[in-house]
């Protein structure tokens, strides 16, 4: 949710985009509707439902999200309108009962006033009291079919498919060779030795795995034998090819057996083809693989122990010469998505054989996972795993490439002098090596946190490790790498003031495109040719044309924001 403070700063952001590109899943703007009461509060009610589905959220009312400019978007909720009335209504009209909260905005514009509600997940899924329903996906409110109530009811945990019991004697469906290996993987991640120690029926009950003196899904999928796992589980298998191109592989395997086994398999599979190679670097000698070890095992258990197995989809691994994918069956849940992963709090799919896992100690609920897959990449100079929800199917992509010596070097040593390197920090230093600057709203998206963290982690970059430098004034400031850095990390021959060079070359060819154009009917320029010339973002634009009318007079701006076009005139003004 969003705090009145944080809205009333976002609201400063309508004079330069409309209040729809500001939405998130967890914020959405309405326009009130003056012409009808009733209207109004059906919109609120529906609101609270769909945010309350969706975890949670906060609706501004009184603000348009398709016009530009504060003082036209911000049209205001009429004074008469009490609070207490519509939170009233919003409790006898929802089912199970919502009880948001309203807060209240004074503004200069429109009726004087915004009502900002705060919803709280709850208990979903809600409904109103004639069992019709929305939830939030993205920016969007979609209609609460039976598919997306059964998704709520899993991560509710009122639908754990690996909590049910398995009829028949629980020694016929173990597999000792599966025992066997889930033991070692946890004596490999140091779980506690008491519980390793125990009898295989005494571990299975104490990881939770047994009731009723019966074996769950869960345990089946954890020590199960084969011919138990393909009667139970029909829908569980996975598919390991070697790719030569999109459309055609030399090699393929396949297999259905309990999770650990599986993930041994699998990574025996693709280490075949992820060879040990040693890099030199002045006086250090690292050895890497195209993909490290550890990022594959977060990433091949994430999709084995998060995969929903009640859909007839394999579990797929394409290993391509130069990167790999890997897509597990079962969408996101819990208000998770490909933009907020790295710092959600964790949802499950699967409860029970997580938090078995979670003992065992081959797995983290504390989102560590996530992190280690992005560090284990990026601290050898890598591209960071790429994160795709398709459908109902999660796709993670893996691009192989060799390690970059004065990167890892760069880290180890500062690892070594107690200035470790969080993900944040990683992934800024490796975007800025390949772009030539960073503004805050660009650092929030990359790192997935919100505008006013980016900037703080972006001054303590600049302030108090020495990485950054800035430039630029208010809404168009930016960072860049200082220069000793940019030349310690890029071994690419291109010198850091290549930057530069770039940026006055991007100068000239406005100019010139411009004086072409004077005089002819089509003598404008606005920012989205611009950026089609340059290959600059908005802001970046911004800059350079604010920086090209100040050292050359000729060139002239009419227009705000986004109707902005730029022209060249050697007539004084």
């Amino acid at each position: 949710m969003r705090s009145a403070a944080e809205i009333s700063q976002l609201l400063n952001d309508l004079d330069t985009t409309i209040a729809d590109n500001l939405e998130d899943q967890d914020l959405d703007f309405k326009e009130w509707d003056g012409k009808s009461i009733q209207k109004a509060v059906k919109t609120v009610i529906e609101m609270a439902i769909c945010m309350a589905n969706g975890g949670g959220g906060t609706v501004v009312f009184g603000v348009s999200d398709k016009i530009l400019g504060r003082a036209h978007a911000i049209l205001g909720v009429p004074l008469e309108v009490d609070q207490n009335i519509l939170l009233r209504q919003i409790y006898d009209s929802t089912d199970p009962k919502s009880t948001p909260v309203f807060e209240e905005l004074m503004v200069p514009e429109g009726t004087g006033r915004i009502l900002v509600m705060q919803i709280n997940r709850g208990l979903p899924p809600y409904t109103d009291t004639s069992g019709q329903g929305k939830i939030r996906i993205g920016t969007d409110c979609k209609p609460l079919t039976g598919t997306l109530r059964r998704k709520i009811s899993i991560e509710t945990g009122e639908s754990d498919y690996t909590f049910e019991r398995i009829p028949g004697a629980i020694e016929s469906h173990i597999s000792s060779a599966a025992m066997e290996a889930v033991r070692k993987a946890a004596v490999k991640e140091q779980a506690p030795a008491d519980l390793i120690s125990l009898t295989d029926l005494d571990l299975l009950k104490t990881l939770g795995l047994i009731k009723n003196n019966q074996l769950t899904r869960a345990g089946l999928l954890l020590v199960g034998k084969e011919t138990s796992i393909h009667e139970y589980f029909p829908h569980y298998h996975w598919i390991h090819l070697r790719m030569t191109d999109d459309t055609q592989y030399t090699d393929r395997m396949d297999g259905a057996e309990s999770l650990i086994v599986a993930l041994d398999r699998i990574t025996d599979r693709i280490m075949a083809d992820n060879p040990l190679t040693t890099v030199s670097y002045g006086m250090f000698h690292y050895e890497y693989r195209r993909y490290p070890e550890i990022v594959l095992r977060e990433v091949l258990m994430n999709a084995l122990c998060h995969a929903d197995f009640q859909i007839n989809s394999p579990i797929l691994i394409k290993q391509f010469p130069d990167h790999l994918e890997i897509g597990n069956p079962g969408g996101f849940i819990g208000g998770i998505t490909p933009q907020n992963i790295l710092h959600h709090v964790p949802v499950a799919r699967n409860p029970l054989l997580v938090e078995a896992l979670t003992k065992l100690r081959l797995v983290n609920r504390s989102n560590l996972g996530m992190s280690r897959m992005f560090r284990g990449m990026l601290i050898e100079g890598k591209e960071p795993p790429g994160i795709d929800e398709q459908g109902e199917s999660v796709k993670v992509l893996l691009k192989g490439g060799e390690i970059s010596s004065s990167f890892k070097a760069f880290v180890d040593r500062e690892v070594s002098s107690g200035r470790g390197l969080t993900v944040d920090h990683l992934l800024i230093l490796k975007y800025l090596l390949s772009t030539r600057e960073i503004d805050t709203k660009t650092a929030a998206q990359l790192i997935q946190r919100t505008e006013n963290e980016a900037r703080d982690i972006l001054h303590a970059m600049e302030h108090e490790r020495s990485y950054l430098e800035h430039g630029g004034s208010g809404r168009s400031y930016y960072w860049s790498l200082v220069p000793s850095l940019h030349r310690e990390l890029d071994l690419s021959g291109h010198p850091y003031g290549d930057r530069r060079i770039e940026w006055d070359a991007a100068k000239t060819r406005i100019l010139s495109v411009l004086q072409q154009k004077q005089g002819r009917a089509d003598m404008y320029l606005k920012n989205a040719e611009i950026r089609q010339i340059t290959h600059l973002n908005r802001h970046q634009v911004t800059r350079l044309m604010n920086e090209l009318m100040q050292e050359n007079p000729s060139i002239k701006k009419d227009g705000k924001y986004r109707a902005a076009q730029y022209f060249f005139s050697d007539t004084p003004a």
